[in-house]
């Protein structure tokens, strides 16, 4: 095709959807502006870094998470691939070597010579079809753009980042492997095993301690997935025990029992040389975080490869300003990824692969992909442009929004999830099985 898409953001939704035109014959720039031009949380200039966690979330498939991993091979994701060849062990998630990952996307990215990579910052929307997938820390310049563009107020809400320990100043006589929740043990988690005495102490520290953002949070500011860890603790004593530090499944070696509470690190890299303290998305101040988390049994003398960061993030009103293709209506704009609001990782793979889907079906003249709600991103995409929503706020896959099942029947909740995930893949199978217009590769 002779008309050329610009692909704004080279993250994992712009990646995933230039990938996916270029194998449909679209020309593609696409525009990224890091390095010259670096973000509050991005630490490279590299395609489709990871910031937050470097977790996809689970693989089960009676899991949202897995489901619309499960989903994304069904359509051909590109970056989805590339996911499970860096992946490191955790448990019953897929989690990747960042680099690895990082690297694979970009070969993906480098062999498509469809693809025009063009390293500069975007102020204004360039003319023909365009993909916004900037992310939700886009320039300054690029979001009073996609204002005037929108005709609505951004709305923000605060993120936070968990800290990074490396692996040799950690103290193995004290932590111990084992995964939650698996029929066995696969160690890919490493523990840090609390008593009751040491989790009040470390709760009292961590609600006291300085925070960069020194006012108390108002709960509209603060995206509930993503929240820091000491607001968690500031709800109640047992708070985060209930969360990020449940001990359930979890049994200590050195007393045969279950702890009162556990701090869990999962692996950054497929070498165990650093791990990630999960559920520690945090806004303490860097010396108070050395101070507050080597009160963690086995951290005493953590070295810390990354400290956690909070940053503000823009995504816009998707439910009363885009269609059900994710276009800004009479225009040839859409948008994918977190900013606009379909929050997560995978979620920003999918929503990349749709909106290349959909551009596509624009420029061949072909009928809309609108995927089916009982999938769960078709239930994602319903959610995200249906302008019954009000005080829309970002949104990860998950079985609430999932319309309920036809026929009535009382199931447990692992049966009720394992029932919407049948439904679901029959659902897609049979909508890939009708669009070989768009999905065929040999058709196209």
């Amino acid at each position: 095709m002779d008309q050329i898409v610009s692909i704004i953001g080279g993250g994992l939704a712009g990646c995933e959807c230039a990938c996916q035109l270029a194998d449909r014959g679209v020309r593609v720039r696409l525009y990224e502006m890091r390095p010259h031009k670096m973000s509050a949380a991005h630490h490279t200039g590299h395609l489709a870094e990871l910031v937050c966690s470097n977790s996809l979330k689970s693989l089960r498939e009676d899991s949202a998470a897995g489901m619309l991993k499960r989903e994304l091979t069904q359509m051909g994701s590109v970056l989805l691939e590339c996911a499970k060849s860096a992946s490191v062990p955790a448990g019953g998630a897929l989690a990747v070597d960042r680099d690895v990952f990082a690297s694979c996307v970009e070969k993906q990215i480098a062999q498509r010579d469809r693809i025009e990579v063009i390293r500069k910052e975007v102020s204004s929307i360039p003319d023909g079809p365009v993909v916004i997938a900037a992310g939700p820390l886009c320039s300054a310049a690029l979001a009073d753009a996609i204002s005037d563009l929108t005709g609505s107020a951004r709305l923000s809400f605060f993120d936070a980042a968990a800290p990074i320990v490396e692996a040799d100043s950690l103290d193995m006589d004290i932590l111990f492997s084992q995964s939650r929740y698996e029929d066995s043990d696969t160690g890919d988690y490493l523990n840090a095993p609390f008593s009751k005495d040491e989790y009040v102490a470390f709760i009292e520290a961590l609600t006291s301690a300085e925070r960069v953002i020194m006012k108390d949070f108002e709960t509209r500011d603060l995206f509930q997935a993503c929240q820091p860890a000491e607001e968690v603790a500031r709800k109640g004593i047992d708070a985060i025990r209930f969360g990020a530090m449940k001990p359930v499944g979890l049994t200590d070696p050195r007393t045969g029992r279950r702890p009162w509470a556990a701090v869990q690190l999962r692996a950054e890299n497929r070498n165990c040389t650093a791990y990630n303290l999960v559920g520690f998305q945090t806004n303490l101040t860097f010396p108070e975080q050395k101070r507050v988390f080597r009160m963690i049994p086995g951290l005493e003398h953590a070295e810390f490869s990354r400290f956690g960061v909070m940053h503000r993030n823009t995504f816009i009103d998707s439910p009363h300003v885009l269609d059900k293709t994710m276009r800004i209506p009479g225009t040839k704009v859409r948008f994918a990824g977190q900013i606009a609001g379909t929050e997560g990782y995978t979620e920003a793979i999918a929503s990349g692969l749709l909106a290349a889907l959909n551009t596509f079906a624009d420029l061949s003249s072909r009928d809309y992909l609108e995927l089916p709600n009982t999938s769960v991103l078709g239930c994602l995409i319903d959610y995200a442009t249906d302008p019954a929503v009000e005080d829309y706020q970002p949104m990860h896959v998950n079985f609430g929004i999932m319309p309920p099942l036809e026929d009535g029947r009382r199931r447990s909740k692992r049966d009720r999830y394992a029932a919407y995930s049948q439904r679901g893949k029959d659902a897609l199978e049979r909508v890939i099985r009708d669009r070989g217009d768009l999905f065929d590769r040999n058709a196209l």
